[in-house]
């Protein structure tokens, strides 16, 4: 059995892919640069990237999309490539389609002036919406009385009653449904958001995104990918208090983490640190809950060990970066990796992840020729 986590080299920015051994895909946001397509500039060109990739399994569509919130670098791109069901003139045209879309209920709750009618988190608000009321491909993650204030009046035109839609709300602390370890070889445990981030009146994207534990079997072994947007310092650790209180402590282990909002300090702590981030004291319980020979991943620009870094006010922040060094050392991992650094700065390549019974491998670019890193120490299911 063979399953694949794949991140893409989109710059400051969020795309990565869950390929299960079934075929099925999940895919994690949507970040195209438009400069990406010239040849001069070292962002991958996502929609050629993927439209290949999908050629190659013969396919048209994601099982899953799940965009974490709707941040441009999250989005940017999306509703120019993907086919919305709302409306025929975003249809057909080689669009790829969305088998089902993961969405936190904030993202259907965004508001927008009369010029950002066209933006594309207006879009996919209205994506949502369609869905939602038709009452079918999509997950809606949190349920805030906000949410339903507004459905249920659209269901009672419809003739139907105040729950019809509710078994495509997903709380969090619960399992994504649809999926499975006995047949998937792959579950979903939804760590955030959590219904007070949506019913607070204000919503805040970053504090109302999705976080999950992915958890892979492979012929008896289980892996974790933790697969974090643009959290807080403050909502990891409202994620860890809630998870131990809940004695789901296993969901917070990670053989792969990914780092929240490109390596920003912000994600660890409230005080950026002269030479090196101090983590708050439930993040670093976190951080501390990462497997041996696992892998660190910041979706971000090259983070240099140079005198400018230092200063740097917009992440990748230097001194993140060694607070997850750090760490990375003090559990055993083997590397934090950069997608925009790796196998270098000038091409990079998108970094490929495969999971076997044996153990997590990197794959590193063929370009170069080296051969893969493999773990030696898989975690027994059960």
């Amino acid at each position: 059995m063979l399953h694949k986590v794949l991140f893409y080299p989109v710059g400051n920015g969020d795309t990565s892919q869950v390929v299960l051994n079934n075929g099925r895909r999940i895919l994690f946001d949507f970040c195209h640069r438009q400069k990406s397509e010239k040849e001069d500039t070292p962002e991958i060109d996502l929609k050629k990237r993927l439209k290949s990739e999908l050629k190659d399994a013969d396919r048209d569509d994601f099982d899953v999309v799940a965009f974490t919130h709707a941040d441009m670098d999250h989005i940017q791109g999306s509703t120019e490539f993907f086919e919305l069901q709302h409306a025929a003139k975003y249809q057909g045209d080689g669009r790829i389609k969305i088998r089902e879309l993961w969405v936190p209920a904030a993202m259907l709750l965004e508001e927008a002036s009369n010029d950002q009618q066209s933006d594309e988190f207006v879009l996919w608000r209205q994506e949502a919406r369609h869905r939602l009321l038709e009452g079918h491909d999509i997950l809606v993650f949190s349920q805030p009385q906000l949410l339903m204030d507004w459905l249920i009046p659209k269901l009672k035109e419809r003739g139907e009653s105040a729950d019809a839609r509710d078994h495509l709300f997903i709380d969090a602390g619960t399992l994504v449904p649809g999926f499975t370890l006995a047949v998937d070889g792959a579950e979903f445990f939804c760590h955030s958001p959590f219904i007070e981030h949506c019913d607070e009146g204000d919503v805040i994207r970053n504090r109302a995104a999705l976080v999950f534990n992915v958890r892979l079997r492979a012929d008896g072994s289980d892996f974790d990918y933790l697969e974090v947007g643009d959290a807080t310092w403050e909502d990891l650790e409202d994620i860890v208090r809630t998870t131990r209180a809940h004695k789901n402590d296993d969901r917070l282990a990670w053989d792969i983490f990914n780092i929240p909002h490109h390596c920003s300090y912000l994600a660890l702590s409230d005080e950026k640190g002269d030479k090196e981030t101090t983590p708050k004291p439930l993040v670093k319980d976190l951080l501390l809950m990462g497997k041996k020979d696992g892998y660190i991943v910041s979706c971000s620009n090259p983070v240099t060990d140079v005198k400018e870094s230092y200063e740097q006010i917009q992440p990748p922040h230097i001194q993140a970066r060694k607070c997850y060094e750090r760490y990375k050392d003090e559990v055993g991992a083997r590397k934090v990796l950069v997608t925009m650094e790796e196998p270098n700065a000038s091409k990079p390549e998108p970094l490929a992840f495969e999971i076997r019974g044996s153990g997590l491998s990197w794959k590193r670019s063929t370009s170069f020729g080296a051969a893969a890193i493999v773990t030696s120490r898989p975690s027994r299911a059960g």
